[in-house]
Formats: C-alpha cells, sequence, structure tokens
C-alpha cells in the first residue's frame, strides 16, 4: 500500500477527527493553488455557483441563516445519518 492509500485510508477511516480532515484538505488546497495545480474548469464552476447563489439570495429567492445555525443543523444532520448508520450495522 502506498502512503497516499495510506493517508487516505487513515483520514477516510475517521482515524483523524471531521475538523482535523477538514484542516488537512483545507492545506492541500492551498498548497495546490499556491503552485497553480488547480482545474480551471472546477474553479469555474464553482465561480458559476456562486454568482448563482448570491443573484438567489438578492433576488429573495432563497433565504440566509446564521453561521453558527447552519453549523448546527449540519453537525445535528451528520449525528442523526452516524446513528443511523452505527443501528445498521
Amino acid at each position: 500500500m502506498t502512503l497516499r492509500d495510506q493517508l487516505i485510508e487513515q483520514a477516510l477511516a475517521l482515524a483523524l477527527p471531521p475538523e482535523d480532515r477538514g484542516y488537512v484538505a483545507h492545506v492541500i488546497e492551498e498548497s495546490l493553488n499556491a503552485r497553480g495545480v488547480t482545474d480551471p474548469g472546477i474553479a469555474a464552476a464553482w465561480t458559476q455557483e456562486i454568482e448563482r447563489r448570491v443573484e438567489a439570495y438578492r433576488c429573495g429567492e432563497t433565504s440566509a441563516v446564521e453561521f453558527d445555525t447552519a453549523m448546527r443543523e449540519v453537525r445535528d444532520a451528520l449525528e442523526k445519518r452516524r446513528a443511523a448508520r452505527a443501528g445498521l450495522s
């Protein structure tokens, strides 16, 4: 097994807490951006998506929630999903 495979396996096997996996992903993404190793198509797609969402908000087609509220809802949903998966095992 390569080092790359070992790293991925550890991260996906929840050997790292979600906050740490997010940090690792962020650092890797930043290192790729700094070296110009990014996919222009992905960057363009994200730019379009961001613009679409901002315009939908401006037009009143969608609403916003406070960051803390959004994070709480995401964490609650993840906890429910994990609990459901644990029940299926």
